[in-house]
């Protein structure tokens, strides 16, 4: 493909244009308000007490407050969804756990698809979960408990 003259100039012109257009944008500073931390959990437990402690590392830090919000109820789910129908912008997070992963698979219904509509930022804790049974369950592993519960259901 052969350009006219003209319009090779113009391109030219435009693409020696593009850096100096560059020099001209400013980044916004952020925060510039209060950044909303909503925990689906209620006051006083351990997420809501690490979430409180990170806030206040993250107010120092960044010069602007950060405010714990506890939104619990359905199993997280009325946290969760608050976080996910707030507005992209940054200033709104969510305090996530397993049973938001574990809720996907226990409700049929959901209003957000918690994989698509949230993106991971870090992680704060380690948890470790213990599975206790009835002395009377003669499981005593995991993978035997899971035999028992299907012999059961049968």
């Amino acid at each position: 493909m052969k350009l006219p003259r003209r319009r090779f100039l113009q391109l030219a012109a435009g693409g020696a244009a593009v850096p100096m257009a560059a020099r001209f944008a400013f980044a916004q500073s952020y925060p510039t308000r209060p950044i909303h931390w909503i925990v689906s959990f209620a006051a006083g437990g351990p997420n809501d007490i690490v979430a409180r402690i990170v806030g206040q590392f993250l107010s120092d830090r960044l010069g602007q407050q950060v405010v714990v919000e506890n939104k619990g109820g359905a199993g997280g789910n009325v946290g969760m969804e608050a976080v996910l129908s707030a507005a992209p912008d940054g200033y709104t997070m969510g305090f996530v756990a397993p049973n938001n992963a574990i809720n996907a698979t226990m409700y049929d219904r959901l209003p957000y698809d918690f994989l698509r509509d949230s993106a991971p930022v870090g992680g704060m804790m380690l948890l470790t979960n213990v599975m206790v049974v009835h002395p009377d369950v003669p499981a005593k592993t995991v993978p035997e408990f899971i035999a028992y519960a299907k012999s059961i259901r049968a």
